[in-house]
């Protein structure tokens, strides 16, 4: 990724040392990270919106309206994962790393793998 927008489900209080939430919709809180020229160009953190039973795309159209493209994730429903794609944000499983900036080293390294539908869970779990 030369340029954009990512984020990452995160623990409490975010931030690159953060740890990864593993169920993007039910996390607190999402880091974002800015891309320029293939580094980390700026962190921020951005509070989730209340996520209801059904309710997938809230946090979907929320990323969307705040300039992500790309989500770097370790769970998520086949509902969302369909809705990241209608609004255009890739997404990528985190595997095993540990924490938010781990995660971004490795997209970046280009480590991670695209999410698959093979992949989704039948949500909150």
């Amino acid at each position: 990724m030369e340029k954009g927008r990512i984020a990452i489900p995160s623990a409490m209080p975010g931030g690159l040392e953060a740890g990864i939430g593993q169920h993007f919709g039910h996390c607190d809180i999402y880091t974002l990270v800015d891309v320029e020229n293939g580094a980390v160009a700026n962190v921020a953190t951005l509070a989730n919106v209340p996520h209801q039973q059904g309710g997938c795309m809230a946090p979907v159209n929320h990323l969307a309206g705040n300039g992500v493209n790309l989500l770097i994730a370790g769970g998520m429903g086949m509902r969302p994962l369909m809705g990241f794609q209608q609004v255009g944000i890739e997404v990528y499983t985190c595997g095993e790393v540990g924490s938010v900036g781990e995660a971004v080293d490795a997209l970046l390294a280009g480590r991670l793998r695209r999410f698959t539908p093979e992949q989704t869970c039948g949500g909150g779990r």
